[in-house]
């Protein structure tokens, strides 16, 4: 879902499993859009609204993208590993499991390989007009920065002590997990810490090397024309 271009709406920016009724921007992701998805979450988020900036516009960006080797790849594991990723598997197939059954011991097969398969470039994009510039070219093994990497490490941890839990479900996605060990509200809102200390634990991590990351892609979105210095 996306919205209006300034940080007041960022908030609303979130990877969902079917449109909402909330009168909001949305469009489909699909192997040919989600990079293209990716860098407009990781664009509008991986910077934090304060009174400075938070009437500044975001805006069509200049045609470089593609000269940058880690870009795309920071802003798929950006939207991945953020809490604004809503997918769940409880409503939708959850094609955004980042690893292998193998890599975290899951109990069962994934319903869906598709993110791993994607990211070994098995999966190749339909050809049509990139949005933010540049040729579009056979799919190949994508490449990963260092924090990228770190973000990986760390929630390959969160996952392997998920479904180390009696009750696991096995093809949970960021947001079941999250849900699992937090819990809810009498309200129904999730909350915002658990009585697991190791969950808490694993989770802080994942969320500090995730910030590490966003302070790696916020020069890019002014360098690139997304916001104005």
């Amino acid at each position: 879902m996306a919205d209006a271009p300034d940080f007041q709406n960022n908030n609303y920016i979130s990877i969902v499993c079917s449109k909402g009724s909330r009168h909001g921007l949305y469009f489909s992701i699909n192997h040919t859009t989600l990079i293209t998805a990716c860098i407009y979450f990781s664009v509008r988020l991986s910077i934090d609204s304060t009174w400075i900036n938070d009437r500044d516009q975001f805006l069509y960006p200049k045609n470089i993208l593609s000269v940058d080797e880690y870009f795309s790849s920071n802003c798929l594991v950006f939207t991945i590993f953020n809490s604004q990723n809503k997918v769940s598997s409880i409503n939708c197939t959850n094609h955004l499991i980042p690893f292998t059954e193998e890599e975290v011991n899951a109990r069962g097969k994934f319903a869906s390989n598709f993110m791993t398969d994607f990211m070994k470039g098995k999966i190749q994009p339909e050809q049509q007009d990139d949005l933010f510039g540049g040729e579009q070219k056979k799919a190949e093994p994508m490449v990963f920065s260092p924090e990228a990497q770190a973000v990986f490490n760390a929630g390959r941890e969160l996952w392997l002590y998920y479904h180390k839990q009696p009750r696991c479900n096995v093809n949970a996605s960021l947001y079941d997990i999250r849900e699992h060990f937090q819990g809810r509200n009498d309200k129904g809102k999730m909350n915002n810490k658990s009585e697991d200390a190791v969950y808490m634990e694993l989770i802080t991590h994942l969320r500090t090397t995730l910030k590490v990351l966003a302070n790696k892609i916020a020069p890019k979105v002014y360098e690139y024309g997304f916001l104005k210095k």
